[in-house]
């Protein structure tokens, strides 16, 4: 894993020569070594195609590749940073919570409405969150951005989780979304808890949950 903790707030990595990272922009606190900092042309792994797609998807964070030898340090905004380790499988996450990631990680985007049909576009409408999502994919490792810290949630068969879409932050697995709505005769009178809507999550996976409605 390139990624080790230093606080809650910041991670360091270890860049190795011959292999490289990506970044957001902005996202470098301090390093040491001979480190080179260049714009990501493309955003990450997917070549200019995949570039086209995500900024049609409005999935296009801008990016830094960090190449050279030496350490790293990362850190954005005071946010919490988590990191998550990839053996093969997918992670799914929206693209402003990506602090940085391995290079070697395939990038893509997914249309969160092929999942949740009409739901998964109200999805993105009541959320703010696109329709899109960032698809990471391989071996590696992902450091991802949240307020408040972070909780993971095991989705189980026959056991959906819930997530307030707010303080929904990513998930990964063999995971089906849909946006349910919980409007009752409270909401209609204004005396609701004021969680109308929940993303629910079934299948089987984990789903990363944030300690906050806010946006990053």
């Amino acid at each position: 894993m390139p990624f080790r903790s230093l606080n809650s707030r910041m991670v360091e990595a270890q860049v190795i020569p011959g292999q490289r990272l990506f970044s957001q922009r902005g996202a470098m606190l301090a390093y040491k070594g001979d480190v080179s900092f260049t714009p990501s042309i493309t955003g990450g792994q997917g070549g200019v195609m995949g570039m086209i797609g995500r900024r049609i998807a409005n999935e296009a964070t801008p990016l830094m590749t960090v190449e050279g030898s030496g350490t790293v340090m990362f850190g954005h905004g005071g946010h919490h940073v988590h990191v998550i380790e990839l053996t093969g499988d997918t992670l799914y996450v929206e693209a402003d919570r990506l602090l940085a990631f391995d290079g070697s990680l395939q990038q893509g985007t997914m249309f969160m409405g092929s999942q949740g049909g009409v739901m998964g576009m109200v999805r993105g409408q009541v959320t703010g969150q696109g329709l899109f999502t960032t698809t990471l994919k391989g071996h590696g490792a992902v450091a991802v951005m949240a307020h408040g810290g972070f909780i993971e949630l095991p989705i189980r068969p026959q056991r959906p989780v819930h997530v307030d879409p707010q303080a929904y932050v990513a998930h990964r697995g063999d995971v089906r979304n849909k946006l349910s709505t919980a409007i009752g005769w409270r909401e209609m009178i204004g005396r609701g808890s004021g969680e109308a809507f929940q993303l629910e999550l079934s299948g089987t996976g984990t789903v990363f949950v944030q300690a906050s409605e806010e946006k990053l």
